[in-house]
């Protein structure tokens, strides 16, 4: 209702403050729930929630109790595991996250691994959240629809390290990536730091050896000597796994609990997920919807590929609009069949959508409907997919991963375009459910089927 009220510019200049005093009341009312929790917080573009995934395992391989809160799952560290994270969110709102920090909390664990994402921490929302341990991934073109600047996405990113460096009862450390180009912002904005990369960093990764089930490679860091095999494929995996590393050494672990922890994690839903129903091609599922993740992941199943890839993917209505062409682009580079698709349009037009994925194809020399296909119906550009594929080729599907629902144009949406974002309006936004993995299997066994 605030929304519809107050210009858009107005509210979005106000937005902070209102997250802000609504975190410091739900942390009043509710006795700030996170206070002595030691939280590990996890933010970047790409890679938040494998690089959070690795850590809690690693951590639970050393026999610490542990809770994690990601975009995928929540995990209260009651002993029941991982649940379907609720909502859409990677970090939500001050009242839900504070209530979640509180169960967590009575459970008595030893960590919480906090997913962070710029947005929250643009808007306060994780403000009382006394993260002991900050780690950056990366930063790459993504949320400028919310930010405006690339400088602004970033600073807002810095903020969980400025958070982090306030806590005198926390370690104050922070794992950043070497290898970006932002690497020394985050580095002023902390006390402590461990660097991290391929390139350069005090974690050095050397020797990486690649195979489509992970990598492996070492570290040596003064007298120390890590061999660390990552069996969650991709080489991007390599960077995620040295942030385990870089936590793993902050908090003291031993040589041994590191390397077994991290080799202990096999899978992370909906990242590199292979689809295998007996076919004689490859089928893979994955979240990359950025193009910087679009351009890692398709250089790398390239070299893995056999025969033809074939790249499925959309991009999200209210959000960068900048970034569509990329996307098409870099597909357009790195493929040899490209399909756009919708990928919750919300109330934007899914063809203006589909038309600006096709132009960024086109200038990397695509031609529609022989190289090139625009198939609105996510469901239907799978199954196309699925049924251009022959032996030794690679299908990719990208930018749903483990998300369970799309949404899609309600029956107002035109008419009502010009509002700022609400998802809960039945008017302008729908939903329906959607697994991208059951969609695949069932489009492989008919395919299968409809052949014998």
């Amino acid at each position: 209702m605030v929304k519809k009220i107050v210009p858009t510019k107005l509210f979005m200049s106000i937005e902070p403050a209102g997250h802000w005093a609504e975190a410091v009341v739900w942390n009043v009312v509710m006795g700030f729930p996170a206070k002595g929790l030691q939280v590990i917080g996890v933010t970047g573009t790409d890679g938040k929630t494998s690089t959070s995934a690795l850590i809690a395992q690693m951590l639970r391989e050393s026999g610490s109790k542990v809770a994690m809160m990601t975009t995928i799952s929540i995990d209260y560290g009651d002993g029941r595991g991982e649940i379907a994270n609720p909502t859409r969110l990677t970090t939500m709102g001050s009242r839900d996250l504070l209530q979640k920090i509180k169960k967590i909390k009575a459970n008595k664990v030893d960590y919480l691994i906090l997913e962070t994402t710029s947005h929250a921490l643009a808007q306060h929302r994780t403000w009382g959240v006394p993260y002991s341990i900050a780690v950056f991934t990366n930063l790459g073109h993504e949320h400028l629809d919310y930010h405006k600047t690339f400088e602004r996405y970033r600073d807002a990113k810095r903020l969980l390290f400025k958070q982090t460096n306030k806590n005198k009862n926390g370690l104050r450390i922070g794992i950043i990536n070497a290898d970006d180009k932002v690497a020394e912002y985050f580095k002023k904005d902390i006390e402590n730091s461990i660097t991290y990369g391929i390139q350069q960093g005090e974690l050095l990764a050397t020797d990486i050896f690649m195979t489509p089930a992970g990598s492996s490679y070492s570290v040596r860091t003064g007298d120390t000597y890590y061999k660390i095999d990552c069996h969650v494929p991709g080489s991007f995996n390599v960077y995620n796994s040295l942030a385990a590393l870089g936590v793993g050494r902050a908090l003291g672990l031993s040589k041994d609990q590191i390397e077994n922890g991290i080799a202990s994690l096999h899978e992370v839903e909906g990242r590199m997920t292979k689809v295998d129903e007996g076919q004689d091609f490859d089928v893979i599922v994955d979240y990359a919807h950025t193009p910087e993740s679009f351009d890692k992941i398709l250089a790398e199943v390239k070299k893995l590929t056999q025969g033809k890839l074939i790249c499925a993917f959309g991009s999200a209505g209210r959000r960068d609009e900048a970034k569509r062409s990329e996307q098409g682009k870099i597909a357009g580079k790195w493929c040899d069949i490209v399909i756009a698709t919708e990928e919750d349009d919300r109330d934007i037009d899914g063809l203006k959508i589909l038309d600006q994925i096709c132009d960024g194809a086109q200038e990397s020399g695509k031609i529609m409907n022989k190289d090139l296909f625009s198939i609105l119906k996510r469901e239907e550009a799978v199954k196309k997919a699925i049924d251009l594929a022959e032996k030794g080729d690679l299908v990719i599907l990208l930018g749903k991963g483990h998300e369970k629902s799309i949404l899609y144009n309600g029956p107002k949406a035109a008419e009502l375009r010009h509002l700022p974002q609400n998802d809960g309006d039945k008017q302008r936004v729908l939903k329906r459910e959607y697994d991208e993995v059951s969609v695949a299997k069932s489009a492989i066994s008919l395919k299968m089927k409809n052949k014998s």
